[in-house]
């Protein structure tokens, strides 16, 4: 099997389609069907299931393709530094969960170096990619948060990649809608009043575990679910459908936006309160060079500053409730 082989299986996973990926491999449909069949042949194993509705991975396949990916990382990254064509430029990169307050951070650590010197990226994506980000090397640090409903799961993951945990702040559920909701005049708001509207929940993917759920409280049962991408959607929905979400509450008004509130989530017997842990994943080992420690800084600050902003209105969203 070589790393071309395995470069047109990851296409494949990504465009859902063989006629998609060939069109973008540049590659015959028949040429890719047999690479496929190749590396199938000497795995022992089906890789794809192919249906008239089009392609999808097996469950061995998504176990194989996990590892395959970190391997085709792993390469890439070897290429961008001892390649033909390397880049001398230091390399820094941030997975996280989908947090406005790390992009916040991000663009406030990159303004104090010159990106002519230094390669950054930014990925706001799904929680299993986070942590198999880091492994790869792709990134150098990954944000998440855990729970006393994921913790178990999550640490046992992170042990066995042998990553480690550094909490940055601990905060409860709040319901975050926009200021057209009809729930937005409440100073805190029960499970039962969230039931008549959609909940806007992070897609994980096939074969998804809620223990890698973004949002907390996810182990009730929602009656309304949307299924999203990106924070700009869960905004629009927001707006157009009066849907919301359960999270930490630290927000960025200043990527967010002042129209959207953040409402604390009030407990009753039979839905408790969550505590979400927010911190950053490092490989086991790792000592924080000067970009990853300023970085970190600045996640922390930025965390400050928006929860004592958060405190502030929600003491001014008791007192006009009780007015």
């Amino acid at each position: 099997m070589t790393l071309q082989q395995i470069y047109y299986l990851i296409q494949i996973a990504d465009t859902g389609s063989i006629n998609r990926a060939a069109e973008k491999l540049f590659l015959s449909q028949p040429a890719l069907t047999n690479a496929v069949k190749e590396i199938e042949t000497e795995l022992g194993f089906q890789v794809l299931n192919r249906t008239p509705r089009g392609i999808s991975l097996t469950r061995d396949g998504s176990e194989f393709l996990a590892q395959a990916r970190q391997l085709y990382e792993q390469y890439d990254l070897l290429l961008d530094h001892y390649g033909a064509e390397r880049r001398i430029r230091q390399r820094f990169g941030i997975s996280t969960q989908h947090y406005s307050f790390v992009i916040k951070a991000f663009a406030n650590m990159t303004r104090r170096y010159d990106t002519l010197q230094y390669q950054f990226s930014v990925l706001e994506t799904r929680t299993i990619d986070v942590i198999r980000n880091v492994i790869s090397g792709k990134s150098d640090i990954g944000i998440l948060y855990l729970s006393s409903f994921n913790q178990r799961f999550l640490n046992k993951l992170l042990k066995e990649a042998l990553l480690t945990y550094h909490p940055l702040i601990e905060c409860n559920a709040y319901v975050y809608l926009h200021r057209s909701h009809p729930l937005a005049q409440q100073s805190s708001i029960s499970f039962d009043e969230l039931l008549p509207y959609p909940c806007i929940q992070f897609d994980q993917g096939e074969n998804s575990s809620d223990f890698l759920a973004e949002e907390i409280l996810i182990d009730r049962e929602y009656p309304r679910v949307i299924k999203t991408s990106d924070r700009a959607t869960n905004l629009n929905l927001m707006v157009s459908i009066h849907g919301y979400t359960l999270c930490s509450g630290i927000i960025s008004k200043d990527l967010n936006g002042s129209e959207y509130l953040a409402i604390p989530f009030r407990e009753d017997k039979k839905n408790k309160n969550q505590t979400m842990r927010i911190g950053y994943i490092l490989k086991r080992g790792t000592v924080p060079n000067d970009l990853m420690r300023s970085f970190i800084a600045e996640v922390e600050q930025v965390l400050k500053e928006e929860q004592g902003q958060l405190f502030a209105s929600s003491s001014a969203s008791r007192e006009h409730a009780s007015n």
